[in-house]
């Protein structure tokens, strides 16, 4: 995508949105809702007309050519299958429009249909399967044209957590083996960064940060990535040298903003990850912050604990062999690792050491 605009009459949906993708590689659009990441896949896909710029598939300007004319594979949030059709003659639709001959569609369905582990029930038609099967065989028909773009809008999002997991992992399997170069629209973070080589965090119709998924946990650029990926606690500090001073740690900057100088108050946001509790031992003085457990919750490998300190929360993620109880008394310390720092007085609601606690604790 180049400099690829979208407008609706006076209201611009894409800004000027550039987007590069290699060869076999699978990128996410991740992005609230509203931020622009459909449309521009629509525009890939030709189902939106671009307002200007260009989208190309290799060397070929393919910006005014209809969706049938650009050779891609889609699959949508619902599954949109022929339901008088039987799983095979659903994966043979394609195939049947592009006139391929009988016996190298019969070949290519077979093939399919056991990449995504649905060959023993090429006879079923899709009221007799699971939402998972019925995404698989959505996925099916739109690789075995061999496209040279595959393009997923949210087709994960209907189906429950359990099933939505393991697709997601046969999706990446299966368009690694394929080699087939991939965008993927989600609003759901952690399945962006679970299958992605590199994930494009949208905001308000442009791209706000491109990069791996380690990138945009461990270095997000600005306060929308940083609170949009992952948790984070915000924590009311002042910017000097590029550290911010945050009640018990000096801390290292990732980016400066424009507007950020010397004594400015600014917001940091801390991963919970990055806050470390130790307890409180009655015969032994300790320095640092002290806070009092809220509540500990177990999430397998790790527990997630909630400590107040006066009227300010913040939430830790730690070992899940480290157990606090309500009411335990801590002490609050932070690893030195780079944070994410915002001037706006907005992203700092409420008062204390912690400004406010991740959204879904």
């Amino acid at each position: 995508m180049e400099s690829v605009t979208k407008s609706y009459g006076s209201t611009t949906v894409l800004h000027n949105l550039n987007l590069a993708l290699a060869p076999g590689e699978l990128v996410c659009l991740l992005g609230p809702s509203g931020c622009g990441k459909t449309t521009a896949l629509r525009c890939i896909a030709g189902l939106e007309e671009v307002s200007g710029g260009r989208v190309l598939i290799g060397s070929r300007d393919v910006t005014d050519l209809p969706v049938n004319k650009r050779d891609i594979g889609m699959v949508f949030q619902q599954y949109t299958l022929f339901p008088h059709l039987t799983v095979a003659k659903n994966v043979e639709f394609g195939l049947a429009m592009r006139k391929v001959a009988r016996a190298e569609r019969a070949t290519r369905i077979a093939e399919m249909l056991e990449i995504v582990g649905l060959d023993h029930l090429a006879s079923r038609f899709p009221h007799e399967l699971s939402g998972g099967q019925q995404q698989r065989v959505a996925l099916a028909r739109a690789l075995v044209t061999k496209p040279r773009a595959l393009l997923l809008d949210e087709p994960l999002s209907a189906l429950d957590a359990k099933v939505r997991v393991k697709l997601r992992e046969q999706i990446r399997i299966i368009q690694t083996e394929l080699g087939i170069t991939t965008v993927f629209v989600t609003h759901d973070q952690e399945e962006a960064l679970a299958i992605s080589d590199r994930v494009a965090v949208m905001e308000a119709g442009r791209i706000a940060q491109l990069g791996t998924p380690e990138q945009l946990y461990r270095q997000p650029v600005s306060a929308f990535v940083a609170d949009f990926v992952g948790l984070s606690n915000r924590i009311e500090g002042l910017y000097s040298g590029r550290q911010v001073r945050i009640p018990g740690a000096s801390l290292p900057v990732i980016t400066v903003p424009a507007a950020i100088s010397d004594g400015t108050p600014v917001t940091a946001f801390v991963r919970p990850e990055n806050v470390r509790l130790e307890a409180v031992a009655d015969d032994v003085a300790r320095d640092g912050i002290r806070g009092r457990v809220a509540s500990s919750g177990f999430l397998g490998a790790v527990r997630r604990t909630i400590v107040h300190y006066a009227d300010s929360t913040i939430a830790s993620q730690h070992d899940g062999d480290s157990e606090y109880a309500p009411g335990d008394e801590v002490i609050i310390r932070f690893r030195e690792e780079p944070v994410t720092i915002a001037a706006d007085a907005s992203m700092a609601a409420g008062s204390g050491i912690v400004r406010a606690v991740p959204a879904d604790v």
